[in-house]
């Protein structure tokens, strides 16, 4: 990303995401939203390479840059919502570049041709934006981890066939006892249920339970106290990734709102000539400008090696707040008809809401900032 624009490939990337979007997700969008994501659309995303976008090559990756994911995500969120988690996902598999051949081998190939689901499994009941909190236990007999605990809203939780799983192998460490495994969730002692959210139905948010599972060793990640630093490295770009979501809904609801705006009538007129209308547009339209080259700056940098993480605090807060806001006037310039089942939009307000606490909420990511920006002597706890 140079000069503030996509260079020509990534330009080229994004209209190929476009084409996609319109032409394979557009006509079962709507029907798509209200259940569980059909294990198909995996493997359509998966043709497509997204799962795999970033992974090196030699990896069967598509060795592209962290902006080419975030092009993927904004455009798949402006037609379909229930798909644009997908590559951000995706983000975790770096992590398996950090585990035994064997098991990368074993489980990396079937995920990136979309044969195997992976899910993202840090929150808990008593533990959701502090990460530190959990109490899952992990504790090591012999070639195995005997696990035991309970995971909460984890997004393709019901549907995954591997979880990255954080747990603690040494409780009284702090962060430094906080461990990172790949857990296949077929394992005897693990059971799943569903939650009924009001929005983020395709996900199937779920809780995942664990009594006495063994786990063999072979499946950590990295090495034992690792596991809080490596969820804080994939949470930075998962962030900007929820950013671009929210961003994608409010997109697409302000291009229908704006055309919308120009052929209804009001007092013999269209009302986008009431500035009330016209101004609200102006105004959604900048924020949601903002908020995106804030994004792609964050990707920028992360593309560049460099720190992001108040870039990434930055979007997590911003775009989901700014979005919210965008549709819900959207939904007012529509009025009942916006407000009916008729229009996306009262789904994509619901979706959106749930970006707004989904890995941390816009206070925590205010303390970030103003860590990055001050030092620890912002941080309150």
């Amino acid at each position: 990303m140079a000069g503030f624009g996509f260079t020509e490939a990534q330009e080229m990337f994004r209209r190929q995401m476009r084409d996609f979007a319109l032409r394979e997700l557009a006509p079962t969008a709507k029907e798509r939203a209200k259940c569980e994501l059909p294990r198909e659309m995996f493997k359509k995303i998966a043709d497509m390479g997204l799962f795999g976008i970033t992974l090196p090559q030699k990896y069967g990756g598509q060795g592209a840059d962290w902006v080419s994911l975030g092009i993927a995500v904004e455009e798949l969120a402006k037609v379909d919502f229930s798909v644009s988690l997908l590559p951000v996902s995706s983000v975790m598999f770096q992590f398996f570049l950090s585990s035994p051949e064997e098991v990368w081998r074993e489980w990396l190939s079937p995920i990136i041709k979309g044969d195997k689901i992976g899910c993202f499994a840090l929150t808990e009941p008593g533990a959701g934006t502090d990460a530190v909190a959990i109490t899952t236990r992990a504790i090591r007999s012999g070639d195995y981890y005997i696990l035991d605990g309970e995971k909460t809203s984890i997004s393709m939780g019901s549907m995954a066939d591997v979880g990255m799983l954080f747990a603690k192998t040494d409780p009284e460490a702090g962060a430094k006892g906080v461990s990172c495994f790949w857990v296949p969730l077929d394992l005897p002692g693990i059971t799943r249920t569903a939650l009924q959210h009001t929005g983020w139905k395709s996900y199937t948010p779920s809780s995942i339970f664990m009594e006495g599972v063994r786990l063999p060793s072979k499946y950590l990640i990295g090495e034992e106290g690792k596991g809080f630093y490596i969820a804080m490295g994939a949470i930075d770009c998962f962030r900007v990734g929820l950013g671009l979501m929210a961003l994608g809904l409010a997109q697409a609801s302000l291009e229908e709102a704006t055309t919308y705006a120009t052929q209804r009538t009001a007092f013999g007129r269209p009302i986008a000539k009431f500035e009330d209308v016209s101004f609200k547009i102006a105004e959604h339209a900048t924020l949601i400008e903002a908020a995106r080259l804030l994004c792609y700056r964050a990707l920028y940098l992360r593309d560049q090696g460099l720190p992001h993480t108040k870039e990434s605090a930055m979007c997590k807060w911003f775009c989901p707040v700014v979005s919210f806001k965008a549709i819900h006037d959207c939904i007012l310039i529509h009025g009942h008809i916006g407000y009916s089942e008729e229009y996306p939009l009262e789904q994509r307000l619901r979706d959106c809401l749930g970006l707004e606490f989904t890995d941390s909420t816009e206070q925590i990511m205010k303390i970030i900032i103003a860590r990055e920006l001050m030092g620890r002597i912002a941080v309150p706890y």
